[in-house]
């Protein structure tokens, strides 16, 4: 193996290069203010790891709400209180180790990044587990979302670039379209099936699979044309 393509192995001592954070979703300062101003109110007994396991909790409610929504369609209110608190736990854990400057690099970016895969498989593994979208079309979604993962880890890699967010969409968005999804859910039931045997949530929710593949390649593909102008020999 060529001695440039050997893994690198981890550093003990010292802390990783700093990562630029590129977040331009369309909330990111209104939801910057919020999370500062909850931050300095926080009691100390909060702790950034407790947070994470909040928001991990939150995910799992969710879960339950969308598949035991086949049994009783009023747990599909469960999602609400369950993506609230995710949003809560996620936001607010990474935000509050860098208020009180007790931030742990290595560790939080391993736990915060691991448990968004978690978290993705339950809201979407949930989802697919009721009766409003089928379980390929949400594993569809789940692997165009892992695949921009990814892209995202990857860069932040070569590149020291932390991409939060595409298209003006970051996670809160995300969030607030599958609350939209989900009262669509309550007010429609399965809803018609014009595209038998896939239903408008079907659709919905593959479209958005499309998008995240699309997203990924297109994103794949300008990153790599970066690199090459970056490392690419100059005559001398």
């Amino acid at each position: 193996m060529p001695a440039d393509m050997l893994p690198m192995q981890p550093e003990d001592n010292g802390p990783p290069a700093p990562l630029d954070r590129i977040q331009q979703n369309l909330l990111a300062a209104s939801e910057r203010r919020l999370l500062n101003w909850l931050c300095a109110r926080m009691p100390l007994w909060v702790t950034p790891d407790k947070l994470t396991g909040f928001g991990v909790l939150g995910a799992v409610i969710v879960f339950l709400g969308y598949a035991l929504s086949g049994y009783q369609a009023n747990t599909l209110w469960l999602t609400f209180f369950g993506y609230f608190m995710q949003w809560f736990g996620d936001s607010m854990d990474g935000s509050l180790a860098r208020w009180r400057k007790i931030e742990r690099p290595k560790y939080g970016y391993f736990i915060d990044h691991s448990v968004d895969g978690l978290v993705i498989l339950l809201i979407l593994g949930g989802m697919g587990l009721s009766p409003y979208v089928r379980l390929d079309v949400a594993l569809l979604a789940l692997v165009g979302y892992l695949l921009l993962s990814i892209h995202a880890y990857l860069s932040a890699r070569v590149l020291g670039e932390l991409k939060l967010s595409y298209l003006f969409g970051g996670p809160t968005e995300l969030r607030f379209i599958l609350i939209g999804l989900t009262i669509a859910m309550m007010w429609l039931g399965t809803g018609p099936h014009w595209f038998a045997p896939y239903s408008g949530f079907d659709v919905f929710v593959g479209a958005a699979a499309a998008i995240l593949i699309a997203l990924f390649i297109k994103q794949t593909l300008v990153t790599a044309r970066r690199l090459d102008l970056m490392e690419r020999p100059r005559d001398r």
